[in-house]
């Protein structure tokens, strides 16, 4: 009634957080909570799989590094279908070099060591041949976050692929889901040549930043592009 706008237009939740039901109760302790899992992930319709555990903690930072987003037709300035970059989801938010951004995380994971969380790439939006979306989505997404707990808690092992480590068919909570072991396949199948082409773009976009860019990184791009090479002579 005041005609003010109550938030600012790009909010999204305007309430304490205290008010939400199942809040962590230790979410205010002075002292922290420790965190076990960071996850990243675009709106990608292919090549990126459901989920992946990062293999070493430097391959954290290069997943959150090379985050990219397939363009949609609603944006005018950039062709639809082609990769838009936003490392770490915080490009617009970053206040100083992002591949100091990068560095700095690279020295944190040197200080807190095993303590420092793992990282994970996520993708809710893989397309199957017939543009049909191929994971649920929404709610479901939660057993992904299932399976990622269980995996801080050494409850379950991970198998090593191209991007990351996938998780074992059985060992996924797919209850009540249409998606037996052929489809759970394709959400994790990989195409060297596309992931190369990939690559080849990422690597184009890091070398604006020039002398800055972390050598951890440039070395995770070389082991990335070495597990692609493997893939292809499988």
């Amino acid at each position: 009634e005041s005609g003010e706008k109550a938030a600012h237009p790009n909010s999204r939740f305007t309430v304490p957080a205290s008010q939400c039901p199942i809040i962590c109760p230790d979410w205010e302790a002075p002292e922290g909570v420790p965190v076990d899992a960071v996850l990243f992930g675009g709106r990608r319709a292919s090549n990126v799989p459901l989920v992946a555990e990062q293999y070493e903690p430097a391959h954290g930072v290069f997943i959150g590094a090379s985050v990219a987003s397939e363009v949609t037709a609603a944006a005018t300035d950039v062709k639809a279908g082609s990769l838009r970059h936003d490392p770490f989801a915080m490009l617009p938010f970053c206040g100083y070099n992002m591949a100091d951004y990068w560095g700095h995380w690279l020295e944190m994971q040197d200080k807190l060591g095993e303590k420092f969380p793992k990282v994970y790439q996520v993708n809710w939006f893989r397309k199957d041949e017939d543009g049909n979306f191929m994971w649920p989505g929404y709610g479901d997404n939660a057993r992904v976050l299932d399976w990622i707990v269980r995996r801080a808690a050494g409850e379950v092992e991970a198998i090593d692929g191209v991007t990351g480590r996938y998780p074992h068919f059985e060992d996924f909570n797919l209850e009540g889901l249409d998606i037996d072991e052929a489809k759970w396949a394709k959400l994790f199948e990989i195409d060297p040549d596309a992931w190369s082409a990939e690559m080849d773009d990422t690597e184009e976009y890091f070398s604006q930043f020039g002398d800055k860019l972390p050598a951890a990184i440039t070395e995770q791009l070389a082991k990335f592009r070495a597990r692609i090479a493997a893939a292809k002579q499988a």
